[in-house]
């Protein structure tokens, strides 16, 4: 190589630095933007409303959800609320993430499944608190969206789908834990099937009028319990055929 292609390539070098240093110092100040925003949220919304597992708790602290909504609505990232994400779509109120991912009762070293991906944001909150997430999204728009956001934000324990939730995952089946984002009317045997025995399921169920149950999959049967009155966008698929 000539000196001036050495040159050349030693700024090419230098550039590519100054601009992976550029890009991280962004992202870096636009956290610390939403930092106070999200720390108030957890105190405010999640521990105060009774949330006490340590693990979600801090989950919830880290997880930037600035980063999972459209970018005009990220000033309202942190309401006590849910916002539109697209297709018709809502990422959910942080509350109820946090209360969500509490009932599942992790400890670290779980296996998890979710039916909604979603912007998202909710893996990424049980990729925090679980070992493996598995993650499916009927939408393929927002299947791909969630995808890449969540490959640049660097989580590498969750694996996604585009496909019918209503099956799940089986060949990934048992799960130690399975959580539902979007509500059936009645819940889908595939789900309990690919319980592992003593894992939990979280599911909203209902179609106008919905309650968020815990689902106990025991030696003996199933236990349920119903924990507060929900409201969910319906789920869609195969779980329609059902009604019929």
């Amino acid at each position: 190589m000539t000196l001036g292609g050495r040159v050349l390539l030693q700024w090419a070098v230098v550039l590519g630095l100054v601009l992976t240093v550029g890009q991280a110092m962004t992202v870096q100040a636009q956290d610390d933007r939403f930092s106070f925003h999200r720390q108030s949220m957890v105190e405010d919304q999640i521990v105060r409303r009774g949330v006490k597992d340590p693990d979600v708790v801090q989950a919830m602290g880290e997880v930037p959800r600035h980063a999972f909504v459209p970018e005009h609505l990220q000033n309202q990232a942190y309401v006590d609320g849910p916002l539109a994400i697209g297709s018709g779509q809502t990422i959910s109120q942080p509350y109820i993430v946090a209360l969500m991912t509490e009932l599942l009762e992790l400890d670290g070293d779980e296996k998890v499944l979710e039916i909604g991906t979603g912007s998202g944001y909710q893996a990424a909150v049980l990729a925090r608190v679980a070992r493996e997430v598995f993650t499916v999204e009927i939408r393929e728009e927002l299947g791909q969206q969630a995808e890449k956001r969540l490959e640049d934000l660097g989580y590498d324990n969750i694996h996604l789908r585009i496909a019918d939730g209503y099956q799940g995952w089986p060949e990934e089946a048992p799960f130690d834990g399975i959580m539902v984002t979007a509500a059936p009317g009645t819940v889908p045997q595939p789900l309990i099937d690919q319980l592992k025995e003593g894992g939990k399921l979280v599911i909203p169920v209902g179609d106008f009028f919905q309650d968020l149950l815990v689902l106990t999959k025991t030696p003996d049967g199933v236990e349920r319990r119903e924990i507060i009155p929900v409201r969910f966008v319906p789920m869609i698929g195969e779980v329609e055929d059902q009604k019929n």
